[in-house]
């Protein structure tokens, strides 16, 4: 199932995806009977997705997703986590070595947006980067989780891009800063549950910069691979429902690139996951104080 937030006319909804039509939290409760709750977090983690399942045979998609806006599929998760260097081929144009243990960069929550928005960058940033990254979605609250257990712990999967402030983070010799403005967080464009992924360790992940391919890799270069992500990085902190876990970027990002090319005002960036959908958005550069 492929799940999402959507807005129309200032007014937020949720709901299932399929075929380029929307079953939105309304039409879910009217068709089944079932009453929900108002919050697409509530109804993912609380048991009410599970009980809606039960019943989905009687749900119908009658709404254009064209008509609404699509937001960040959560918009509070409880952490964000991403991981830095965790593609062989990612790490190998950096001409090191990928590291044995997840390297945790946490971003806030602030940071998030969904497709078709602006990635919103003050004009004092001058080397502004894009990452294509895999995002886990933790599906229960957990805490030292064993490798053969992990994916028990996920929900499902979307595209994340790790959008990041380079000047800041060579500034800084730390990543937290460049990469936690707002909007430095696409995500979506739904949540993609865990069954309609036969393997996400082998997707194809793509970013284009106004139609130029620039990273073409997939989930398979990962160093450390998902349960392992998981289950070690539950042995440093608990994990909860909601949790984003974006599993790193392949190579081609301008990242040490000479004569990189960053983003710049009007840019296009495209990103797409084989079967997780398309990631769309354009950059935005705002006048700071």
């Amino acid at each position: 199932m492929k799940i999402g937030r959507f807005e129309e006319s200032g007014k937020e909804t949720f709901g299932f995806v399929k075929d380029g039509h929307v079953a939105t939290r309304e039409e879910i409760q009217y068709a089944t009977g079932v009453p929900l709750p108002f919050t697409i977090k509530d109804f993912l983690f609380d048991g009410w997705y599970e009980e809606i399942m039960k019943k989905s045979s009687q749900i119908s998609y009658k709404e254009e997703l064209s008509k609404y806006n699509i937001l960040a599929p959560i918009s509070n998760p409880p952490k964000i986590m991403c991981l830095a260097f965790n593609y062989i081929d990612h790490a190998e144009e950096q001409k090191m070595n990928p590291p044995e243990d997840p390297v945790i960069v946490m971003k806030p929550r602030t940071t998030l947006t969904g497709t078709n928005s602006e990635i919103r960058s003050p004009s004092f940033v001058e080397k502004l980067d894009y990452e294509v990254e895999l995002a886990l979605i933790i599906g229960k609250n957990c805490k030292n989780v064993s490798v053969d257990d992990a994916f028990d712990s996920i929900f499902g999967y979307m595209i994340f891009n790790d959008v990041s402030a380079r000047d800041i983070q060579f500034k800084d010799k730390q990543f937290t800063r460049g990469k936690s403005f707002d909007s430095f967080a696409p995500c979506g464009p739904w949540i993609t549950t865990k069954d309609e992924i036969k393997d996400p360790q082998n997707l194809k992940m793509t970013t284009k910069i106004n139609g130029e391919l620039r990273q073409n890799s997939s989930s398979s270069n990962m160093f450390i691979k998902i349960p392992e992500i998981v289950s070690k990085i539950s042995k440093v902190m608990t994990l909860e429902k909601g949790d984003i876990i974006s599993t790193g970027t392949p190579a081609g990002v301008m990242l040490n690139k000479p004569n990189a090319v960053f983003l710049k005002d009007g840019d296009k960036v495209e990103m797409e996951i084989e079967n997780l959908g398309i990631l769309n958005n354009t950059i935005k550069i705002v006048k700071s104080n």
